[in-house]
């Protein structure tokens, strides 16, 4: 099988666009105003990674994952982020100087990695990898799509580090907790309204 450039850039083209309006991209952006951007990027990609090498591996096994046990684990995940991010935001005794960030490579890639892990299974991008690998070819197809979602979140986390340099921190964590909060509402009514 020959290596087709077109499949690759239809791959990304669709996947990035696809990804733009998802959960995990606006996860992405509340992760990197909290924690260093570099360290969920990497988090974010393993977790892509791992994604498209399932979708274009077990392609159509894909629809045989138990759809409401992981939209509600995923919808939890998201709670749980809402939680962490408005109660920091809320601390008014906390000064400029003195507000904490999440730091450290592996619990801001752990964290990082687990939201877009959980949160990914099922999504319409993962279901477009596999439709494309199976009539594209897995190669092209993996690269294309790691390609498009690696650079969804990186442009997520791009905003978010400029937002988080021209908004008080504490308006952003309750903005972010807010955002956590309707995309878990958001996952739980997938789950349950389809």
């Amino acid at each position: 099988m020959s290596f087709d450039p077109l499949a690759m850039l239809t791959a990304f083209g669709l996947i990035f666009l696809a990804e733009l309006p998802d959960k995990t991209m606006f996860a992405s952006l509340a992760m990197g105003t909290r924690m260093r951007p570099l360290y969920v990027w990497f988090g974010t990609s393993a977790a892509f990674l791992v994604h498209v090498a399932i979708a274009v591996g077990a392609g159509s096994l894909l629809s045989l994952l138990p759809h409401l046990v992981v939209s509600l684990v995923s919808a939890a995940l998201f709670a749980f982020g809402a939680f962490v991010l408005l109660r920091s935001g809320g601390d008014d005794d906390d000064d400029e100087g003195g507000t904490k960030t999440v730091t450290g490579f592996w619990p801001v890639w752990g964290t990082a990695f687990m939201t877009v892990f959980i949160g990914e299974w099922g999504d319409l991008t993962q279901i477009t990898t596999a439709n494309l690998a199976a009539t594209n070819g897995w190669l092209p197809t993996a690269i294309g799509s790691a390609a498009a979602l690696m650079s969804v979140s990186a442009l997520a986390l791009l905003v978010g580090r400029f937002i988080a340099k021209r908004v008080p921190l504490k308006t952003v964590q309750r903005v972010g907790g807010a955002c956590m909060a309707v995309l878990a509402l958001w996952t739980l009514a997938e789950a349950f309204i389809g």
